[in-house]
């Protein structure tokens, strides 16, 4: 591990035009002449917008530094929407230190990008969700800061305070996209305890449409001996939030549970509780994610005997209200994460999964197509100190989406 970079070795002031910065650290920087003849001068502008968007998308964004001419071309509306990019799902993956920034895979090319989202500040601890290249991050040691993004354009925008209860104790965060339209909508779920009794808990779903910018609160409700937790996804206009058993109802084995909200319902008379969904088998923890429009989840798989030990990773599609297992980590990738507890950071997009240990750089890549795993390449990042965590989240590469 010596001599490898630290996590803010490469600054993003590198190849940096009007906040937009990338800089690659799987390969060393190629230096160019062009020539002594400009391009300005020989290709019309609809041959040169047709040649830089065959580009990778790093390569893009550098080349808008060239001149003013293409960093217009590359920069206007028509350029963005016409750059078709490969939809498979990058993986940002940070820490907190003293910069607000981290790395991207690009699983295509198997490298890494330092990249920084803009609107993410230094040593906050964020709660992230994303949705067809639009990240929506809150803080969430307040509860009360929610911004929309493009990691890849830098575009983006702070939204309205949700209503409903001040610093709830657990609360899930969800985006999704319309490919169409590229109208979103954001889904925050808030759980808190009844003063006095840990049986119940209120259960609150606000839901922001960017068409009209407000938040709705759309229902409100107190369950009984059930918790809300912190992962929740949207899928085909439905709200998919994993809930938590308190421990109270006699059952050990039902520790975890998915309730289901239809997003298009104006005002439910019917509980959440009559759509719970039990978990495949005794979980550690549930990682939430929208494949292809399907709901998919990867568990630790606990230790019948000791419910706080993981002795394995499995992932299980929702099919009506059954789960079928896809796949299960096989030992040796499970023992590649080195110290695993039973949390750990997982999101996929597409047909792509990918798995994180907090304790280290190590990430994990299951193909749902191909049922295969595979580690990506090696994080140029070292860990400083014993204690360090790291954390990520996927998101797709799109040009086109602005908040």
């Amino acid at each position: 591990m010596e001599g490898e970079a630290s996590w803010d070795a490469y600054p993003l002031s590198h190849f940096r035009v009007e906040g937009i910065g990338f800089q690659t650290v799987s390969e060393g920087n190629i230096a160019c002449n062009v020539g002594t003849f400009s391009l300005d001068n020989i290709l019309p502008d609809d041959i040169l917008e047709r040649i830089l968007s065959f580009l990778p998308v790093v390569s893009i964004f550098r080349a808008s530094s060239v001149c003013k001419r293409w960093y217009d071309i590359i920069n206007s509306r028509r350029f963005l929407w016409a750059v078709k990019l490969p939809r498979k799902p990058w993986y940002f993956m940070f820490t907190c230190n003293d910069a607000a920034d981290g790395y991207a895979y690009d699983p295509v090319l198997r490298k890494w990008y330092n990249l920084e989202l803009p609107c993410i500040e230094q040593k906050s601890n964020w709660l992230i969700s994303s949705s067809c290249g639009l990240v929506c991050a809150m803080d969430n040691d307040s509860r009360s800061r929610f911004f929309v993004c493009n990691p890849i354009t830098r575009d983006w925008k702070r939204l309205l305070e949700p209503p409903g209860v001040q610093f709830p104790d657990y609360s899930a965060l969800a985006i999704s996209v319309d490919k169409q339209s590229h109208d979103y909508t954001v889904a925050m779920t808030k759980s808190k305890q009844v003063p006095g009794d840990y049986m119940q808990w209120e259960l609150s779903i606000h839901l922001y449409k960017s068409e009209n910018q407000l938040w709705v609160t759309s229902i409100k409700e107190v369950l009984m001996g059930w918790r809300g937790g912190d992962e929740s996804m949207i899928c085909n206009g439905f709200l998919y939030c994993l809930i938590h058993s308190t421990g109270i109802l006699g059952n050990a084995d039902l520790r975890h549970g998915l309730i289901v909200y239809d997003l298009t319902a104006r005002l439910s008379h019917t509980s959440v509780m009559q759509t719970l969904i039990p978990a495949p088998c005794p979980l550690s923890c549930g990682r939430l994610m929208n494949l292809r429009d399907k709901v998919v989840m990867v568990g630790g798989i606990a230790k019948y005997e000791r419910l706080d030990i993981i002795k394995g990773i499995g992932i299980w599609e929702l099919n009506k209200k059954d789960w079928r297992e896809i796949a299960r980590m096989p030992h040796k990738f499970f023992q590649g994460f080195g110290e695993l507890d039973d949390v750990f950071a997982s999101s996929g997009s597409d047909d792509l999964i990918y798995i994180q240990s907090y304790g280290s750089t190590n990430l994990l890549l299951f193909d749902m197509n191909q049922k295969q795993w595979k580690w990506s390449t090696r994080c140029p990042v070292t860990k400083r100190f014993p204690l360090q965590l790291f954390s990520g989240f996927c998101f797709e590469p799109r040009l086109e989406v602005a908040s």
